[in-house]
């Protein structure tokens, strides 16, 4: 769209409310989000050999997690499992922890050294 004004071409008006920047934004981020992967069970029991062979042998694991409509991907070392709370203890490249619920898991990549 553009608008003749004293001879420049405009290609937007000069201002925008607030309320209608923050639903543009919200439009762009719910544009990219995508519906959470449905997993069968054997892509499950897939994934649960993965956790056991890096566990046991203590391999690097690329761990893709889908939070909120977003995929999210971390590398590091499986710390510990919780099976009561159903989650993952995953020591990452900085040294932090970060917990991962199971049921956001999407995948997993042994990364052999």
């Amino acid at each position: 769209m553009s608008i003749r004004d004293r001879g420049k071409l405009k290609w937007q008006s000069a201002f925008f409310m607030p309320e209608h920047v923050s639903l543009l934004r919200a439009m762009k981020t719910d544009y990219h989000r995508i519906d959470k992967p449905v997993l069968d069970e054997y892509q499950i029991e897939e994934l649960e050999q993965k956790i056991c062979l890096a566990m046991e042998f203590t391999y690097q694991i690329k761990i893709q997690v889908w939070n909120a409509g977003f995929i999210k991907e971390y590398k590091g070392f499986i710390h510990r499992l919780d099976e009561l709370s159903k989650r993952i203890f995953l020591e990452l490249d900085d040294e932090s922890m970060k917990k991962i619920y199971f049921s956001e898991i999407i995948g997993i990549e042994v990364v052999e050294a």
